[in-house]
């Protein structure tokens, strides 16, 4: 490999003669081959965007030279359109704070603004652009880290909340379409009280849309920018207007509200804000495992489980036994949430490690809220598209078990009392008779009055159990004491 050499504040080093970062990201490439991974393009896209806004604002505060600025205004929209997407190189586990990350950007930019104004990225001619002086000018590492970490999401929170609201909008279309269909509920993993298909399905739906009002407020204490703090949050070397003005370029910039931050302290010691996103995915992630779990659950056997539901079948399931399909998209969303769950216990410890001023663990912050929201949106959409738009309900099968199950005596409590009831469920278990049987018995022997001790009939008993849909509706399933 051809190299030229290149120096910083330690000496010289050697650099691929066409990699257009620099020293201090060639000795990060060779101080940290630690994961083999790379920087999400998020956070390389919120980490230019704020160069690219330091670059207008400082130009137009008159701080900067305009041919410079404009040069890095340039090269910056270039990257931030794609190009040059291979030049960030520095493993998400790398020194603290996130200078690796932050130099790798200014180097780059610097190169390609230097190459815009005539002086070609191996010239041995002075570059006109210093990645410090000029791309990285009235800032710190410690400021534009945090800051790249709120863009990064924001950045992508669109295309998240996309994709829930499109589960949210499937399972409600399944509650709505299941809602006839009248089947066991289960407590325990045992038999009770009726239930409707619809509106277990509605459940689910609510559960998701409320876990997607918990990531847009969190989301919300995002928009608050530390940029302008520089080394510990007093401002040193930034232009008394540079906070207020950067906020709004990159308002501009990212499509969204940003707001100016109360405290440029708090904003650069504290990562609360990232740590409560973080558990409002973890949240989410808990609420579709058990989601997922109920739906192998649902559509277990199918001839030897419960088999209320049907998944869609997407795969064979397996390499040894013919015909066999397995739910693999509930399995894989399983798999995705327990690693986003993973990904949020490392947000919450380094969200704890900070000292003083400033907190060293944040670029694993950036790499794992990005983890976490790469993997949510993929599993998503395809648990989505290929398992719960295409699932089929049983009524057959529901119907069925309903049936046998004795626990609907339970809309006979008002009239018979509990432990009158209790008593049929024992015998009608005993034995594998239903309620209705065991009732019409002991009616016809006297043995099973009302509460009060009048006589109860067949006839009342049905007005009860007849319509099993009803019993899904709530309120009382029949008269009160004797009549």
């Amino acid at each position: 490999m051809e190299y030229r050499i290149e120096r910083d504040s330690l000496g010289e080093v050697r650099v691929p003669a066409n990699a257009y970062y620099g020293a201090q990201t060639q000795r990060a490439v060779e101080n940290f081959p630690v994961s083999g991974m790379r920087p999400y393009r998020a956070f390389v896209w919120s980490m230019l965007a704020i160069k690219r806004a330091a670059a207008e604002v400082n130009r137009d505060l008159g701080l900067l030279e305009p041919t410079i600025a404009n040069a890095i205004i340039q090269a910056a929209d270039e990257c931030l359109g794609g190009a040059l997407a291979d030049q960030w190189v520095v493993d998400p586990f790398q020194a603290g704070a996130g200078t690796s990350h932050n130099m790798n950007t200014n180097e780059v930019l610097a190169n390609r603004a230097s190459e815009i104004l005539g002086v070609p990225l191996n010239s041995p001619e002075k570059k006109p652009v210093s990645p410090n002086d000029h791309v990285n000018m009235a800032q710190s590492t410690n400021d534009t880290t945090p800051t790249a970490i709120r863009l990064g999401v924001l950045w992508r929170l669109p295309e998240l909340q996309q994709v829930v609201q499109s589960l949210i909008d499937a399972l409600w279309a399944k509650a709505r379409e299941f809602d006839p269909i009248v089947k066991s509920g289960r407590t325990h993993l045992q038999d009770a009280v009726p239930i409707r298909l619809g509106q277990e399905f509605s459940g689910y739906a609510r559960a998701v849309e409320r876990d997607l009002e918990r990531i847009n407020r969190a989301a919300d204490m995002l928009r608050r920018m530390p940029i302008g703090g520089t080394a510990v949050g007093t401002g040193l070397n930034a232009h008394p207007e540079y906070h207020k003005r950067m906020v709004q370029v990159l308002s501009r910039i990212l499509g969204q509200p940003l707001y100016e931050s109360d405290n440029l302290f708090e904003g650069m010691q504290s990562m609360a804000d990232a740590a409560d996103f973080s558990a409002a995915l973890r949240t989410l992630a808990i609420t579709l495992t058990r989601i997922a779990n109920d739906l192998r659950l649902l559509s277990s056997g199918p001839t030897t489980g419960l088999d209320e539901i049907r998944l869609p079948a997407v795969q064979p399931g397996s390499s040894i036994m013919p015909g066999k399909v397995n739910p693999v998209m509930a399995e894989m969303l399983n798999m995705a949430m327990f690693h986003v769950q993973g990904c949020d216990l490392t947000v919450s410890l380094a969200a704890q490690a900070g000292q003083l001023e400033l907190n060293v663990m944040m670029p694993i912050i950036a790499h794992n809220l990005n983890e976490m929201m790469q993997v949510m949106i993929g599993a998503i959409r395809a648990f989505t598209d290929r398992c719960v738009v295409g699932i089929q309900a049983q009524p057959e099968k529901a119907a069925g078990w309903l049936a046998k199950n004795a626990i609907v005596v339970t809309a006979l409590n008002p009239i018979i009392g509990y432990l009158a009831g209790a008593e049929l469920v024992k015998e009608a278990m005993r034995r594998n008779v239903t309620i209705r049987e065991v009732a019409a018995e002991r009616i016809a022997a006297g043995t099973l009055t009302k509460k009060d001790g009048s006589a109860l009939t067949l006839e009342e008993v049905d007005s009860v159990l007849a319509d099993l849909y009803r019993l899904t509706a709530g309120g009382l399933g029949g008269p009160v004491g004797g009549g």
